[in-house]
């Protein structure tokens, strides 16, 4: 790609990341190119559709979650990582208000451009699960779709203004009914 057109689409995605905090995942590809000063036909050159702009924003951060988690499976005790790599789970998918529908839609759409990231996202928690569930410090009964859920619950309660203050707390009672130990709090 030619310089240029990787400062366009750099660009573009930068814009595109504003936008998707302030506005969600609904918000109109149109606006986001008026905020960009371009046209449209510039950004559907770059972005044919909304999935392939999101998969480029959200490629990068479902990247980097599910590099965290294998690091925390070799540097940090079971419950802390999945507590660790939970929070932080939590914490990205408010960042932009409804990416956790876009998220379960994908799981499920092989067809999806967001499909094989989300999968390996949810098998990374997964993985995290499954060692702090051997390691008898976690419930046996939950499994990675469950965890995927969780995160999506989490999520939203911290999008509802009537809800968000509670946030926090809420996460603490999810993580003390997955874990079955107390020391998955100490993870905060």
């Amino acid at each position: 790609m030619r310089a240029d057109a990787r400062k366009n689409r750099d660009h573009l995605l930068a814009v595109a990341g504003t936008a998707l905090a302030e506005q969600g995942v609904d918000v109109s590809l149109r606006d986001i190119a008026r905020r960009a000063d371009v046209g449209l036909a510039t950004l559907l050159r770059h972005f044919p559709t909304r999935e392939a702009l999101l998969d480029a924003l959200l490629r990068t951060s479902f990247d980097e979650l599910t590099a965290k988690a294998c690091a925390l499976e070799t540097s940090s005790p079971p419950e802390v990582a999945l507590v660790s790599w939970l929070r932080d789970c939590v914490a990205w998918t408010t960042e932009y208000r409804g990416v956790t529908v876009l998220m379960a839609a994908a799981i499920e759409d092989t067809e999806s451009a967001l499909h094989a990231s989300c999968v390996t996202l949810r098998a990374a928690g997964a993985r995290l699960l499954t060692r702090a569930q051997t390691a008898g410090l976690a419930r046996k009964d939950v499994d990675g779709a469950d965890l995927f859920a969780l995160v999506a619950m989490l999520a939203w309660t911290g999008d509802q203004p009537s809800l968000a203050p509670s946030a926090d707390h809420l996460f603490e009672v999810v993580v003390s009914a997955i874990l079955t130990t107390t020391r998955g709090s100490e993870a905060g």
